[in-house]
């Protein structure tokens, strides 16, 4: 399947391109404005076109287009890739608010294009040990998840625009790193509601410290922080249960092997992308085995949604529903 790739930032030539090569696409063309990337993008794939805007690239003769460029651009481009017929593939957050979401899923709908959205951290070897953990009963009956994305950057780097452009303009870690705390724990706990919010904006005008908390229908609490401000970080994950506690201290490996160059060959990595998980009772603790991380799903199932053998891997629904979260959470954020 040909696919183009728009923008190749961190994003797109990090995650989406390798994962693409990985799982058999063909990286037909890429569009960057940016003559560095551009370089680049002939480096990664001498045979691939590059195009610097939107009509080149869609006059390509596509079978999927992946939307990695600024929060700003996603609904244009999505809308416009739609409009020609072309599958899309938009990296989180879909849409900067339920508005632009809605008008994009519902473009889709409409023409019957399919759309999904690039929540690749529910393949992360601590989700996947989460949900196995929390199905077999390790730790008894799950209560509360703590969830976290927090690093220690007390300067901004003027060169990275989500920390330095305002919520308005797609910037700040709630269309950030909050939107994969959040997809994750509703994929693994159900629906929840949104009962507190704390949305800061601390070194600038980007939101750089953010927790929410959920309340999911199923009874789990999560608690859901994300911050580039972060003196003493805590674990990424720690689950509570009735009978123990899941500890995972850091993420797996896959981040790290994609910004080396590496990519999942068919699919499936061939190399360990396992965290550490521990079940911790008081002072005891235990190292278990925990699941393989793999974002190579993501693209199979692309892969099979396009092919008409499965849906797309984050539905409509489950992208509404983060949406949904991060316009409530600015509601209600306390002052």
């Amino acid at each position: 399947m040909r696919v183009g790739i728009a923008g190749y930032g961190l994003a797109g030539r990090s995650f989406h391109a390798p994962l693409l090569k990985g799982c058999g696409f063909d990286v037909a063309t890429v569009l960057t404005g940016n003559s560095t990337r551009a370089r680049q993008a002939k480096e990664d794939f001498p045979l691939a076109t590059v195009v610097e805007n939107l009509t080149d690239l869609l006059a390509q003769k596509l079978d999927l287009m992946v939307i990695a460029t600024a929060n700003s651009s996603h609904v244009e481009y999505a809308l416009a890739a739609i409009a020609a017929g072309v599958p899309v593939v938009v990296e989180k957050p879909m849409g900067r608010t339920v508005s632009e979401t809605l008008h994009i899923l519902d473009a889709g709908e409409k023409s019957g294009v399919p759309v999904t959205a690039f929540y690749n951290r529910r393949w992360d070897s601590d989700m996947l040990t989460l949900k196995k953990v929390a199905s077999n009963g390790l730790i008894g009956k799950v209560f509360r998840l703590d969830s976290r994305f927090e690093r220690y950057r007390p300067q901004l780097n003027p060169s990275a625009w989500r920390e330095t452009l305002t919520p308005e303009e797609g910037g700040g870690l709630l269309l950030d790193l909050q939107t994969h705390l959040l997809s994750t724990a509703l994929d693994a706990f159900g629906p929840a509601d949104l009962t507190y919010s704390s949305v800061r904006k601390i070194r600038g005008e980007s939101e750089d410290d953010v927790v929410l908390n959920l309340r999911h229908h199923s009874g789990v609490d999560s608690y859901c922080s994300v911050s580039a401000i972060s003196g003493s970080t805590g674990p990424r994950i720690r689950a509570l249960g009735t009978e123990g506690a899941l500890i995972i201290e850091e993420l797996d490996p896959q981040e790290a092997l994609l910004r080396a160059g590496n990519y999942p060959e068919g699919g499936i990595w061939q190399v360990p992308t396992s965290s550490k998980a521990y079940i911790q009772r008081g002072d005891q603790r235990e190292e278990i085995q925990a699941v393989p991380g793999n974002y190579g799903h993501f693209y199979l199932e692309v892969a099979g949604a396009l092919e008409g053998k499965n849906p797309m891997p984050v539905s409509r629904d489950q992208i509404l529903a983060v949406a949904s979260i991060i316009d409530k959470a600015r509601e209600i954020s306390v002052r």
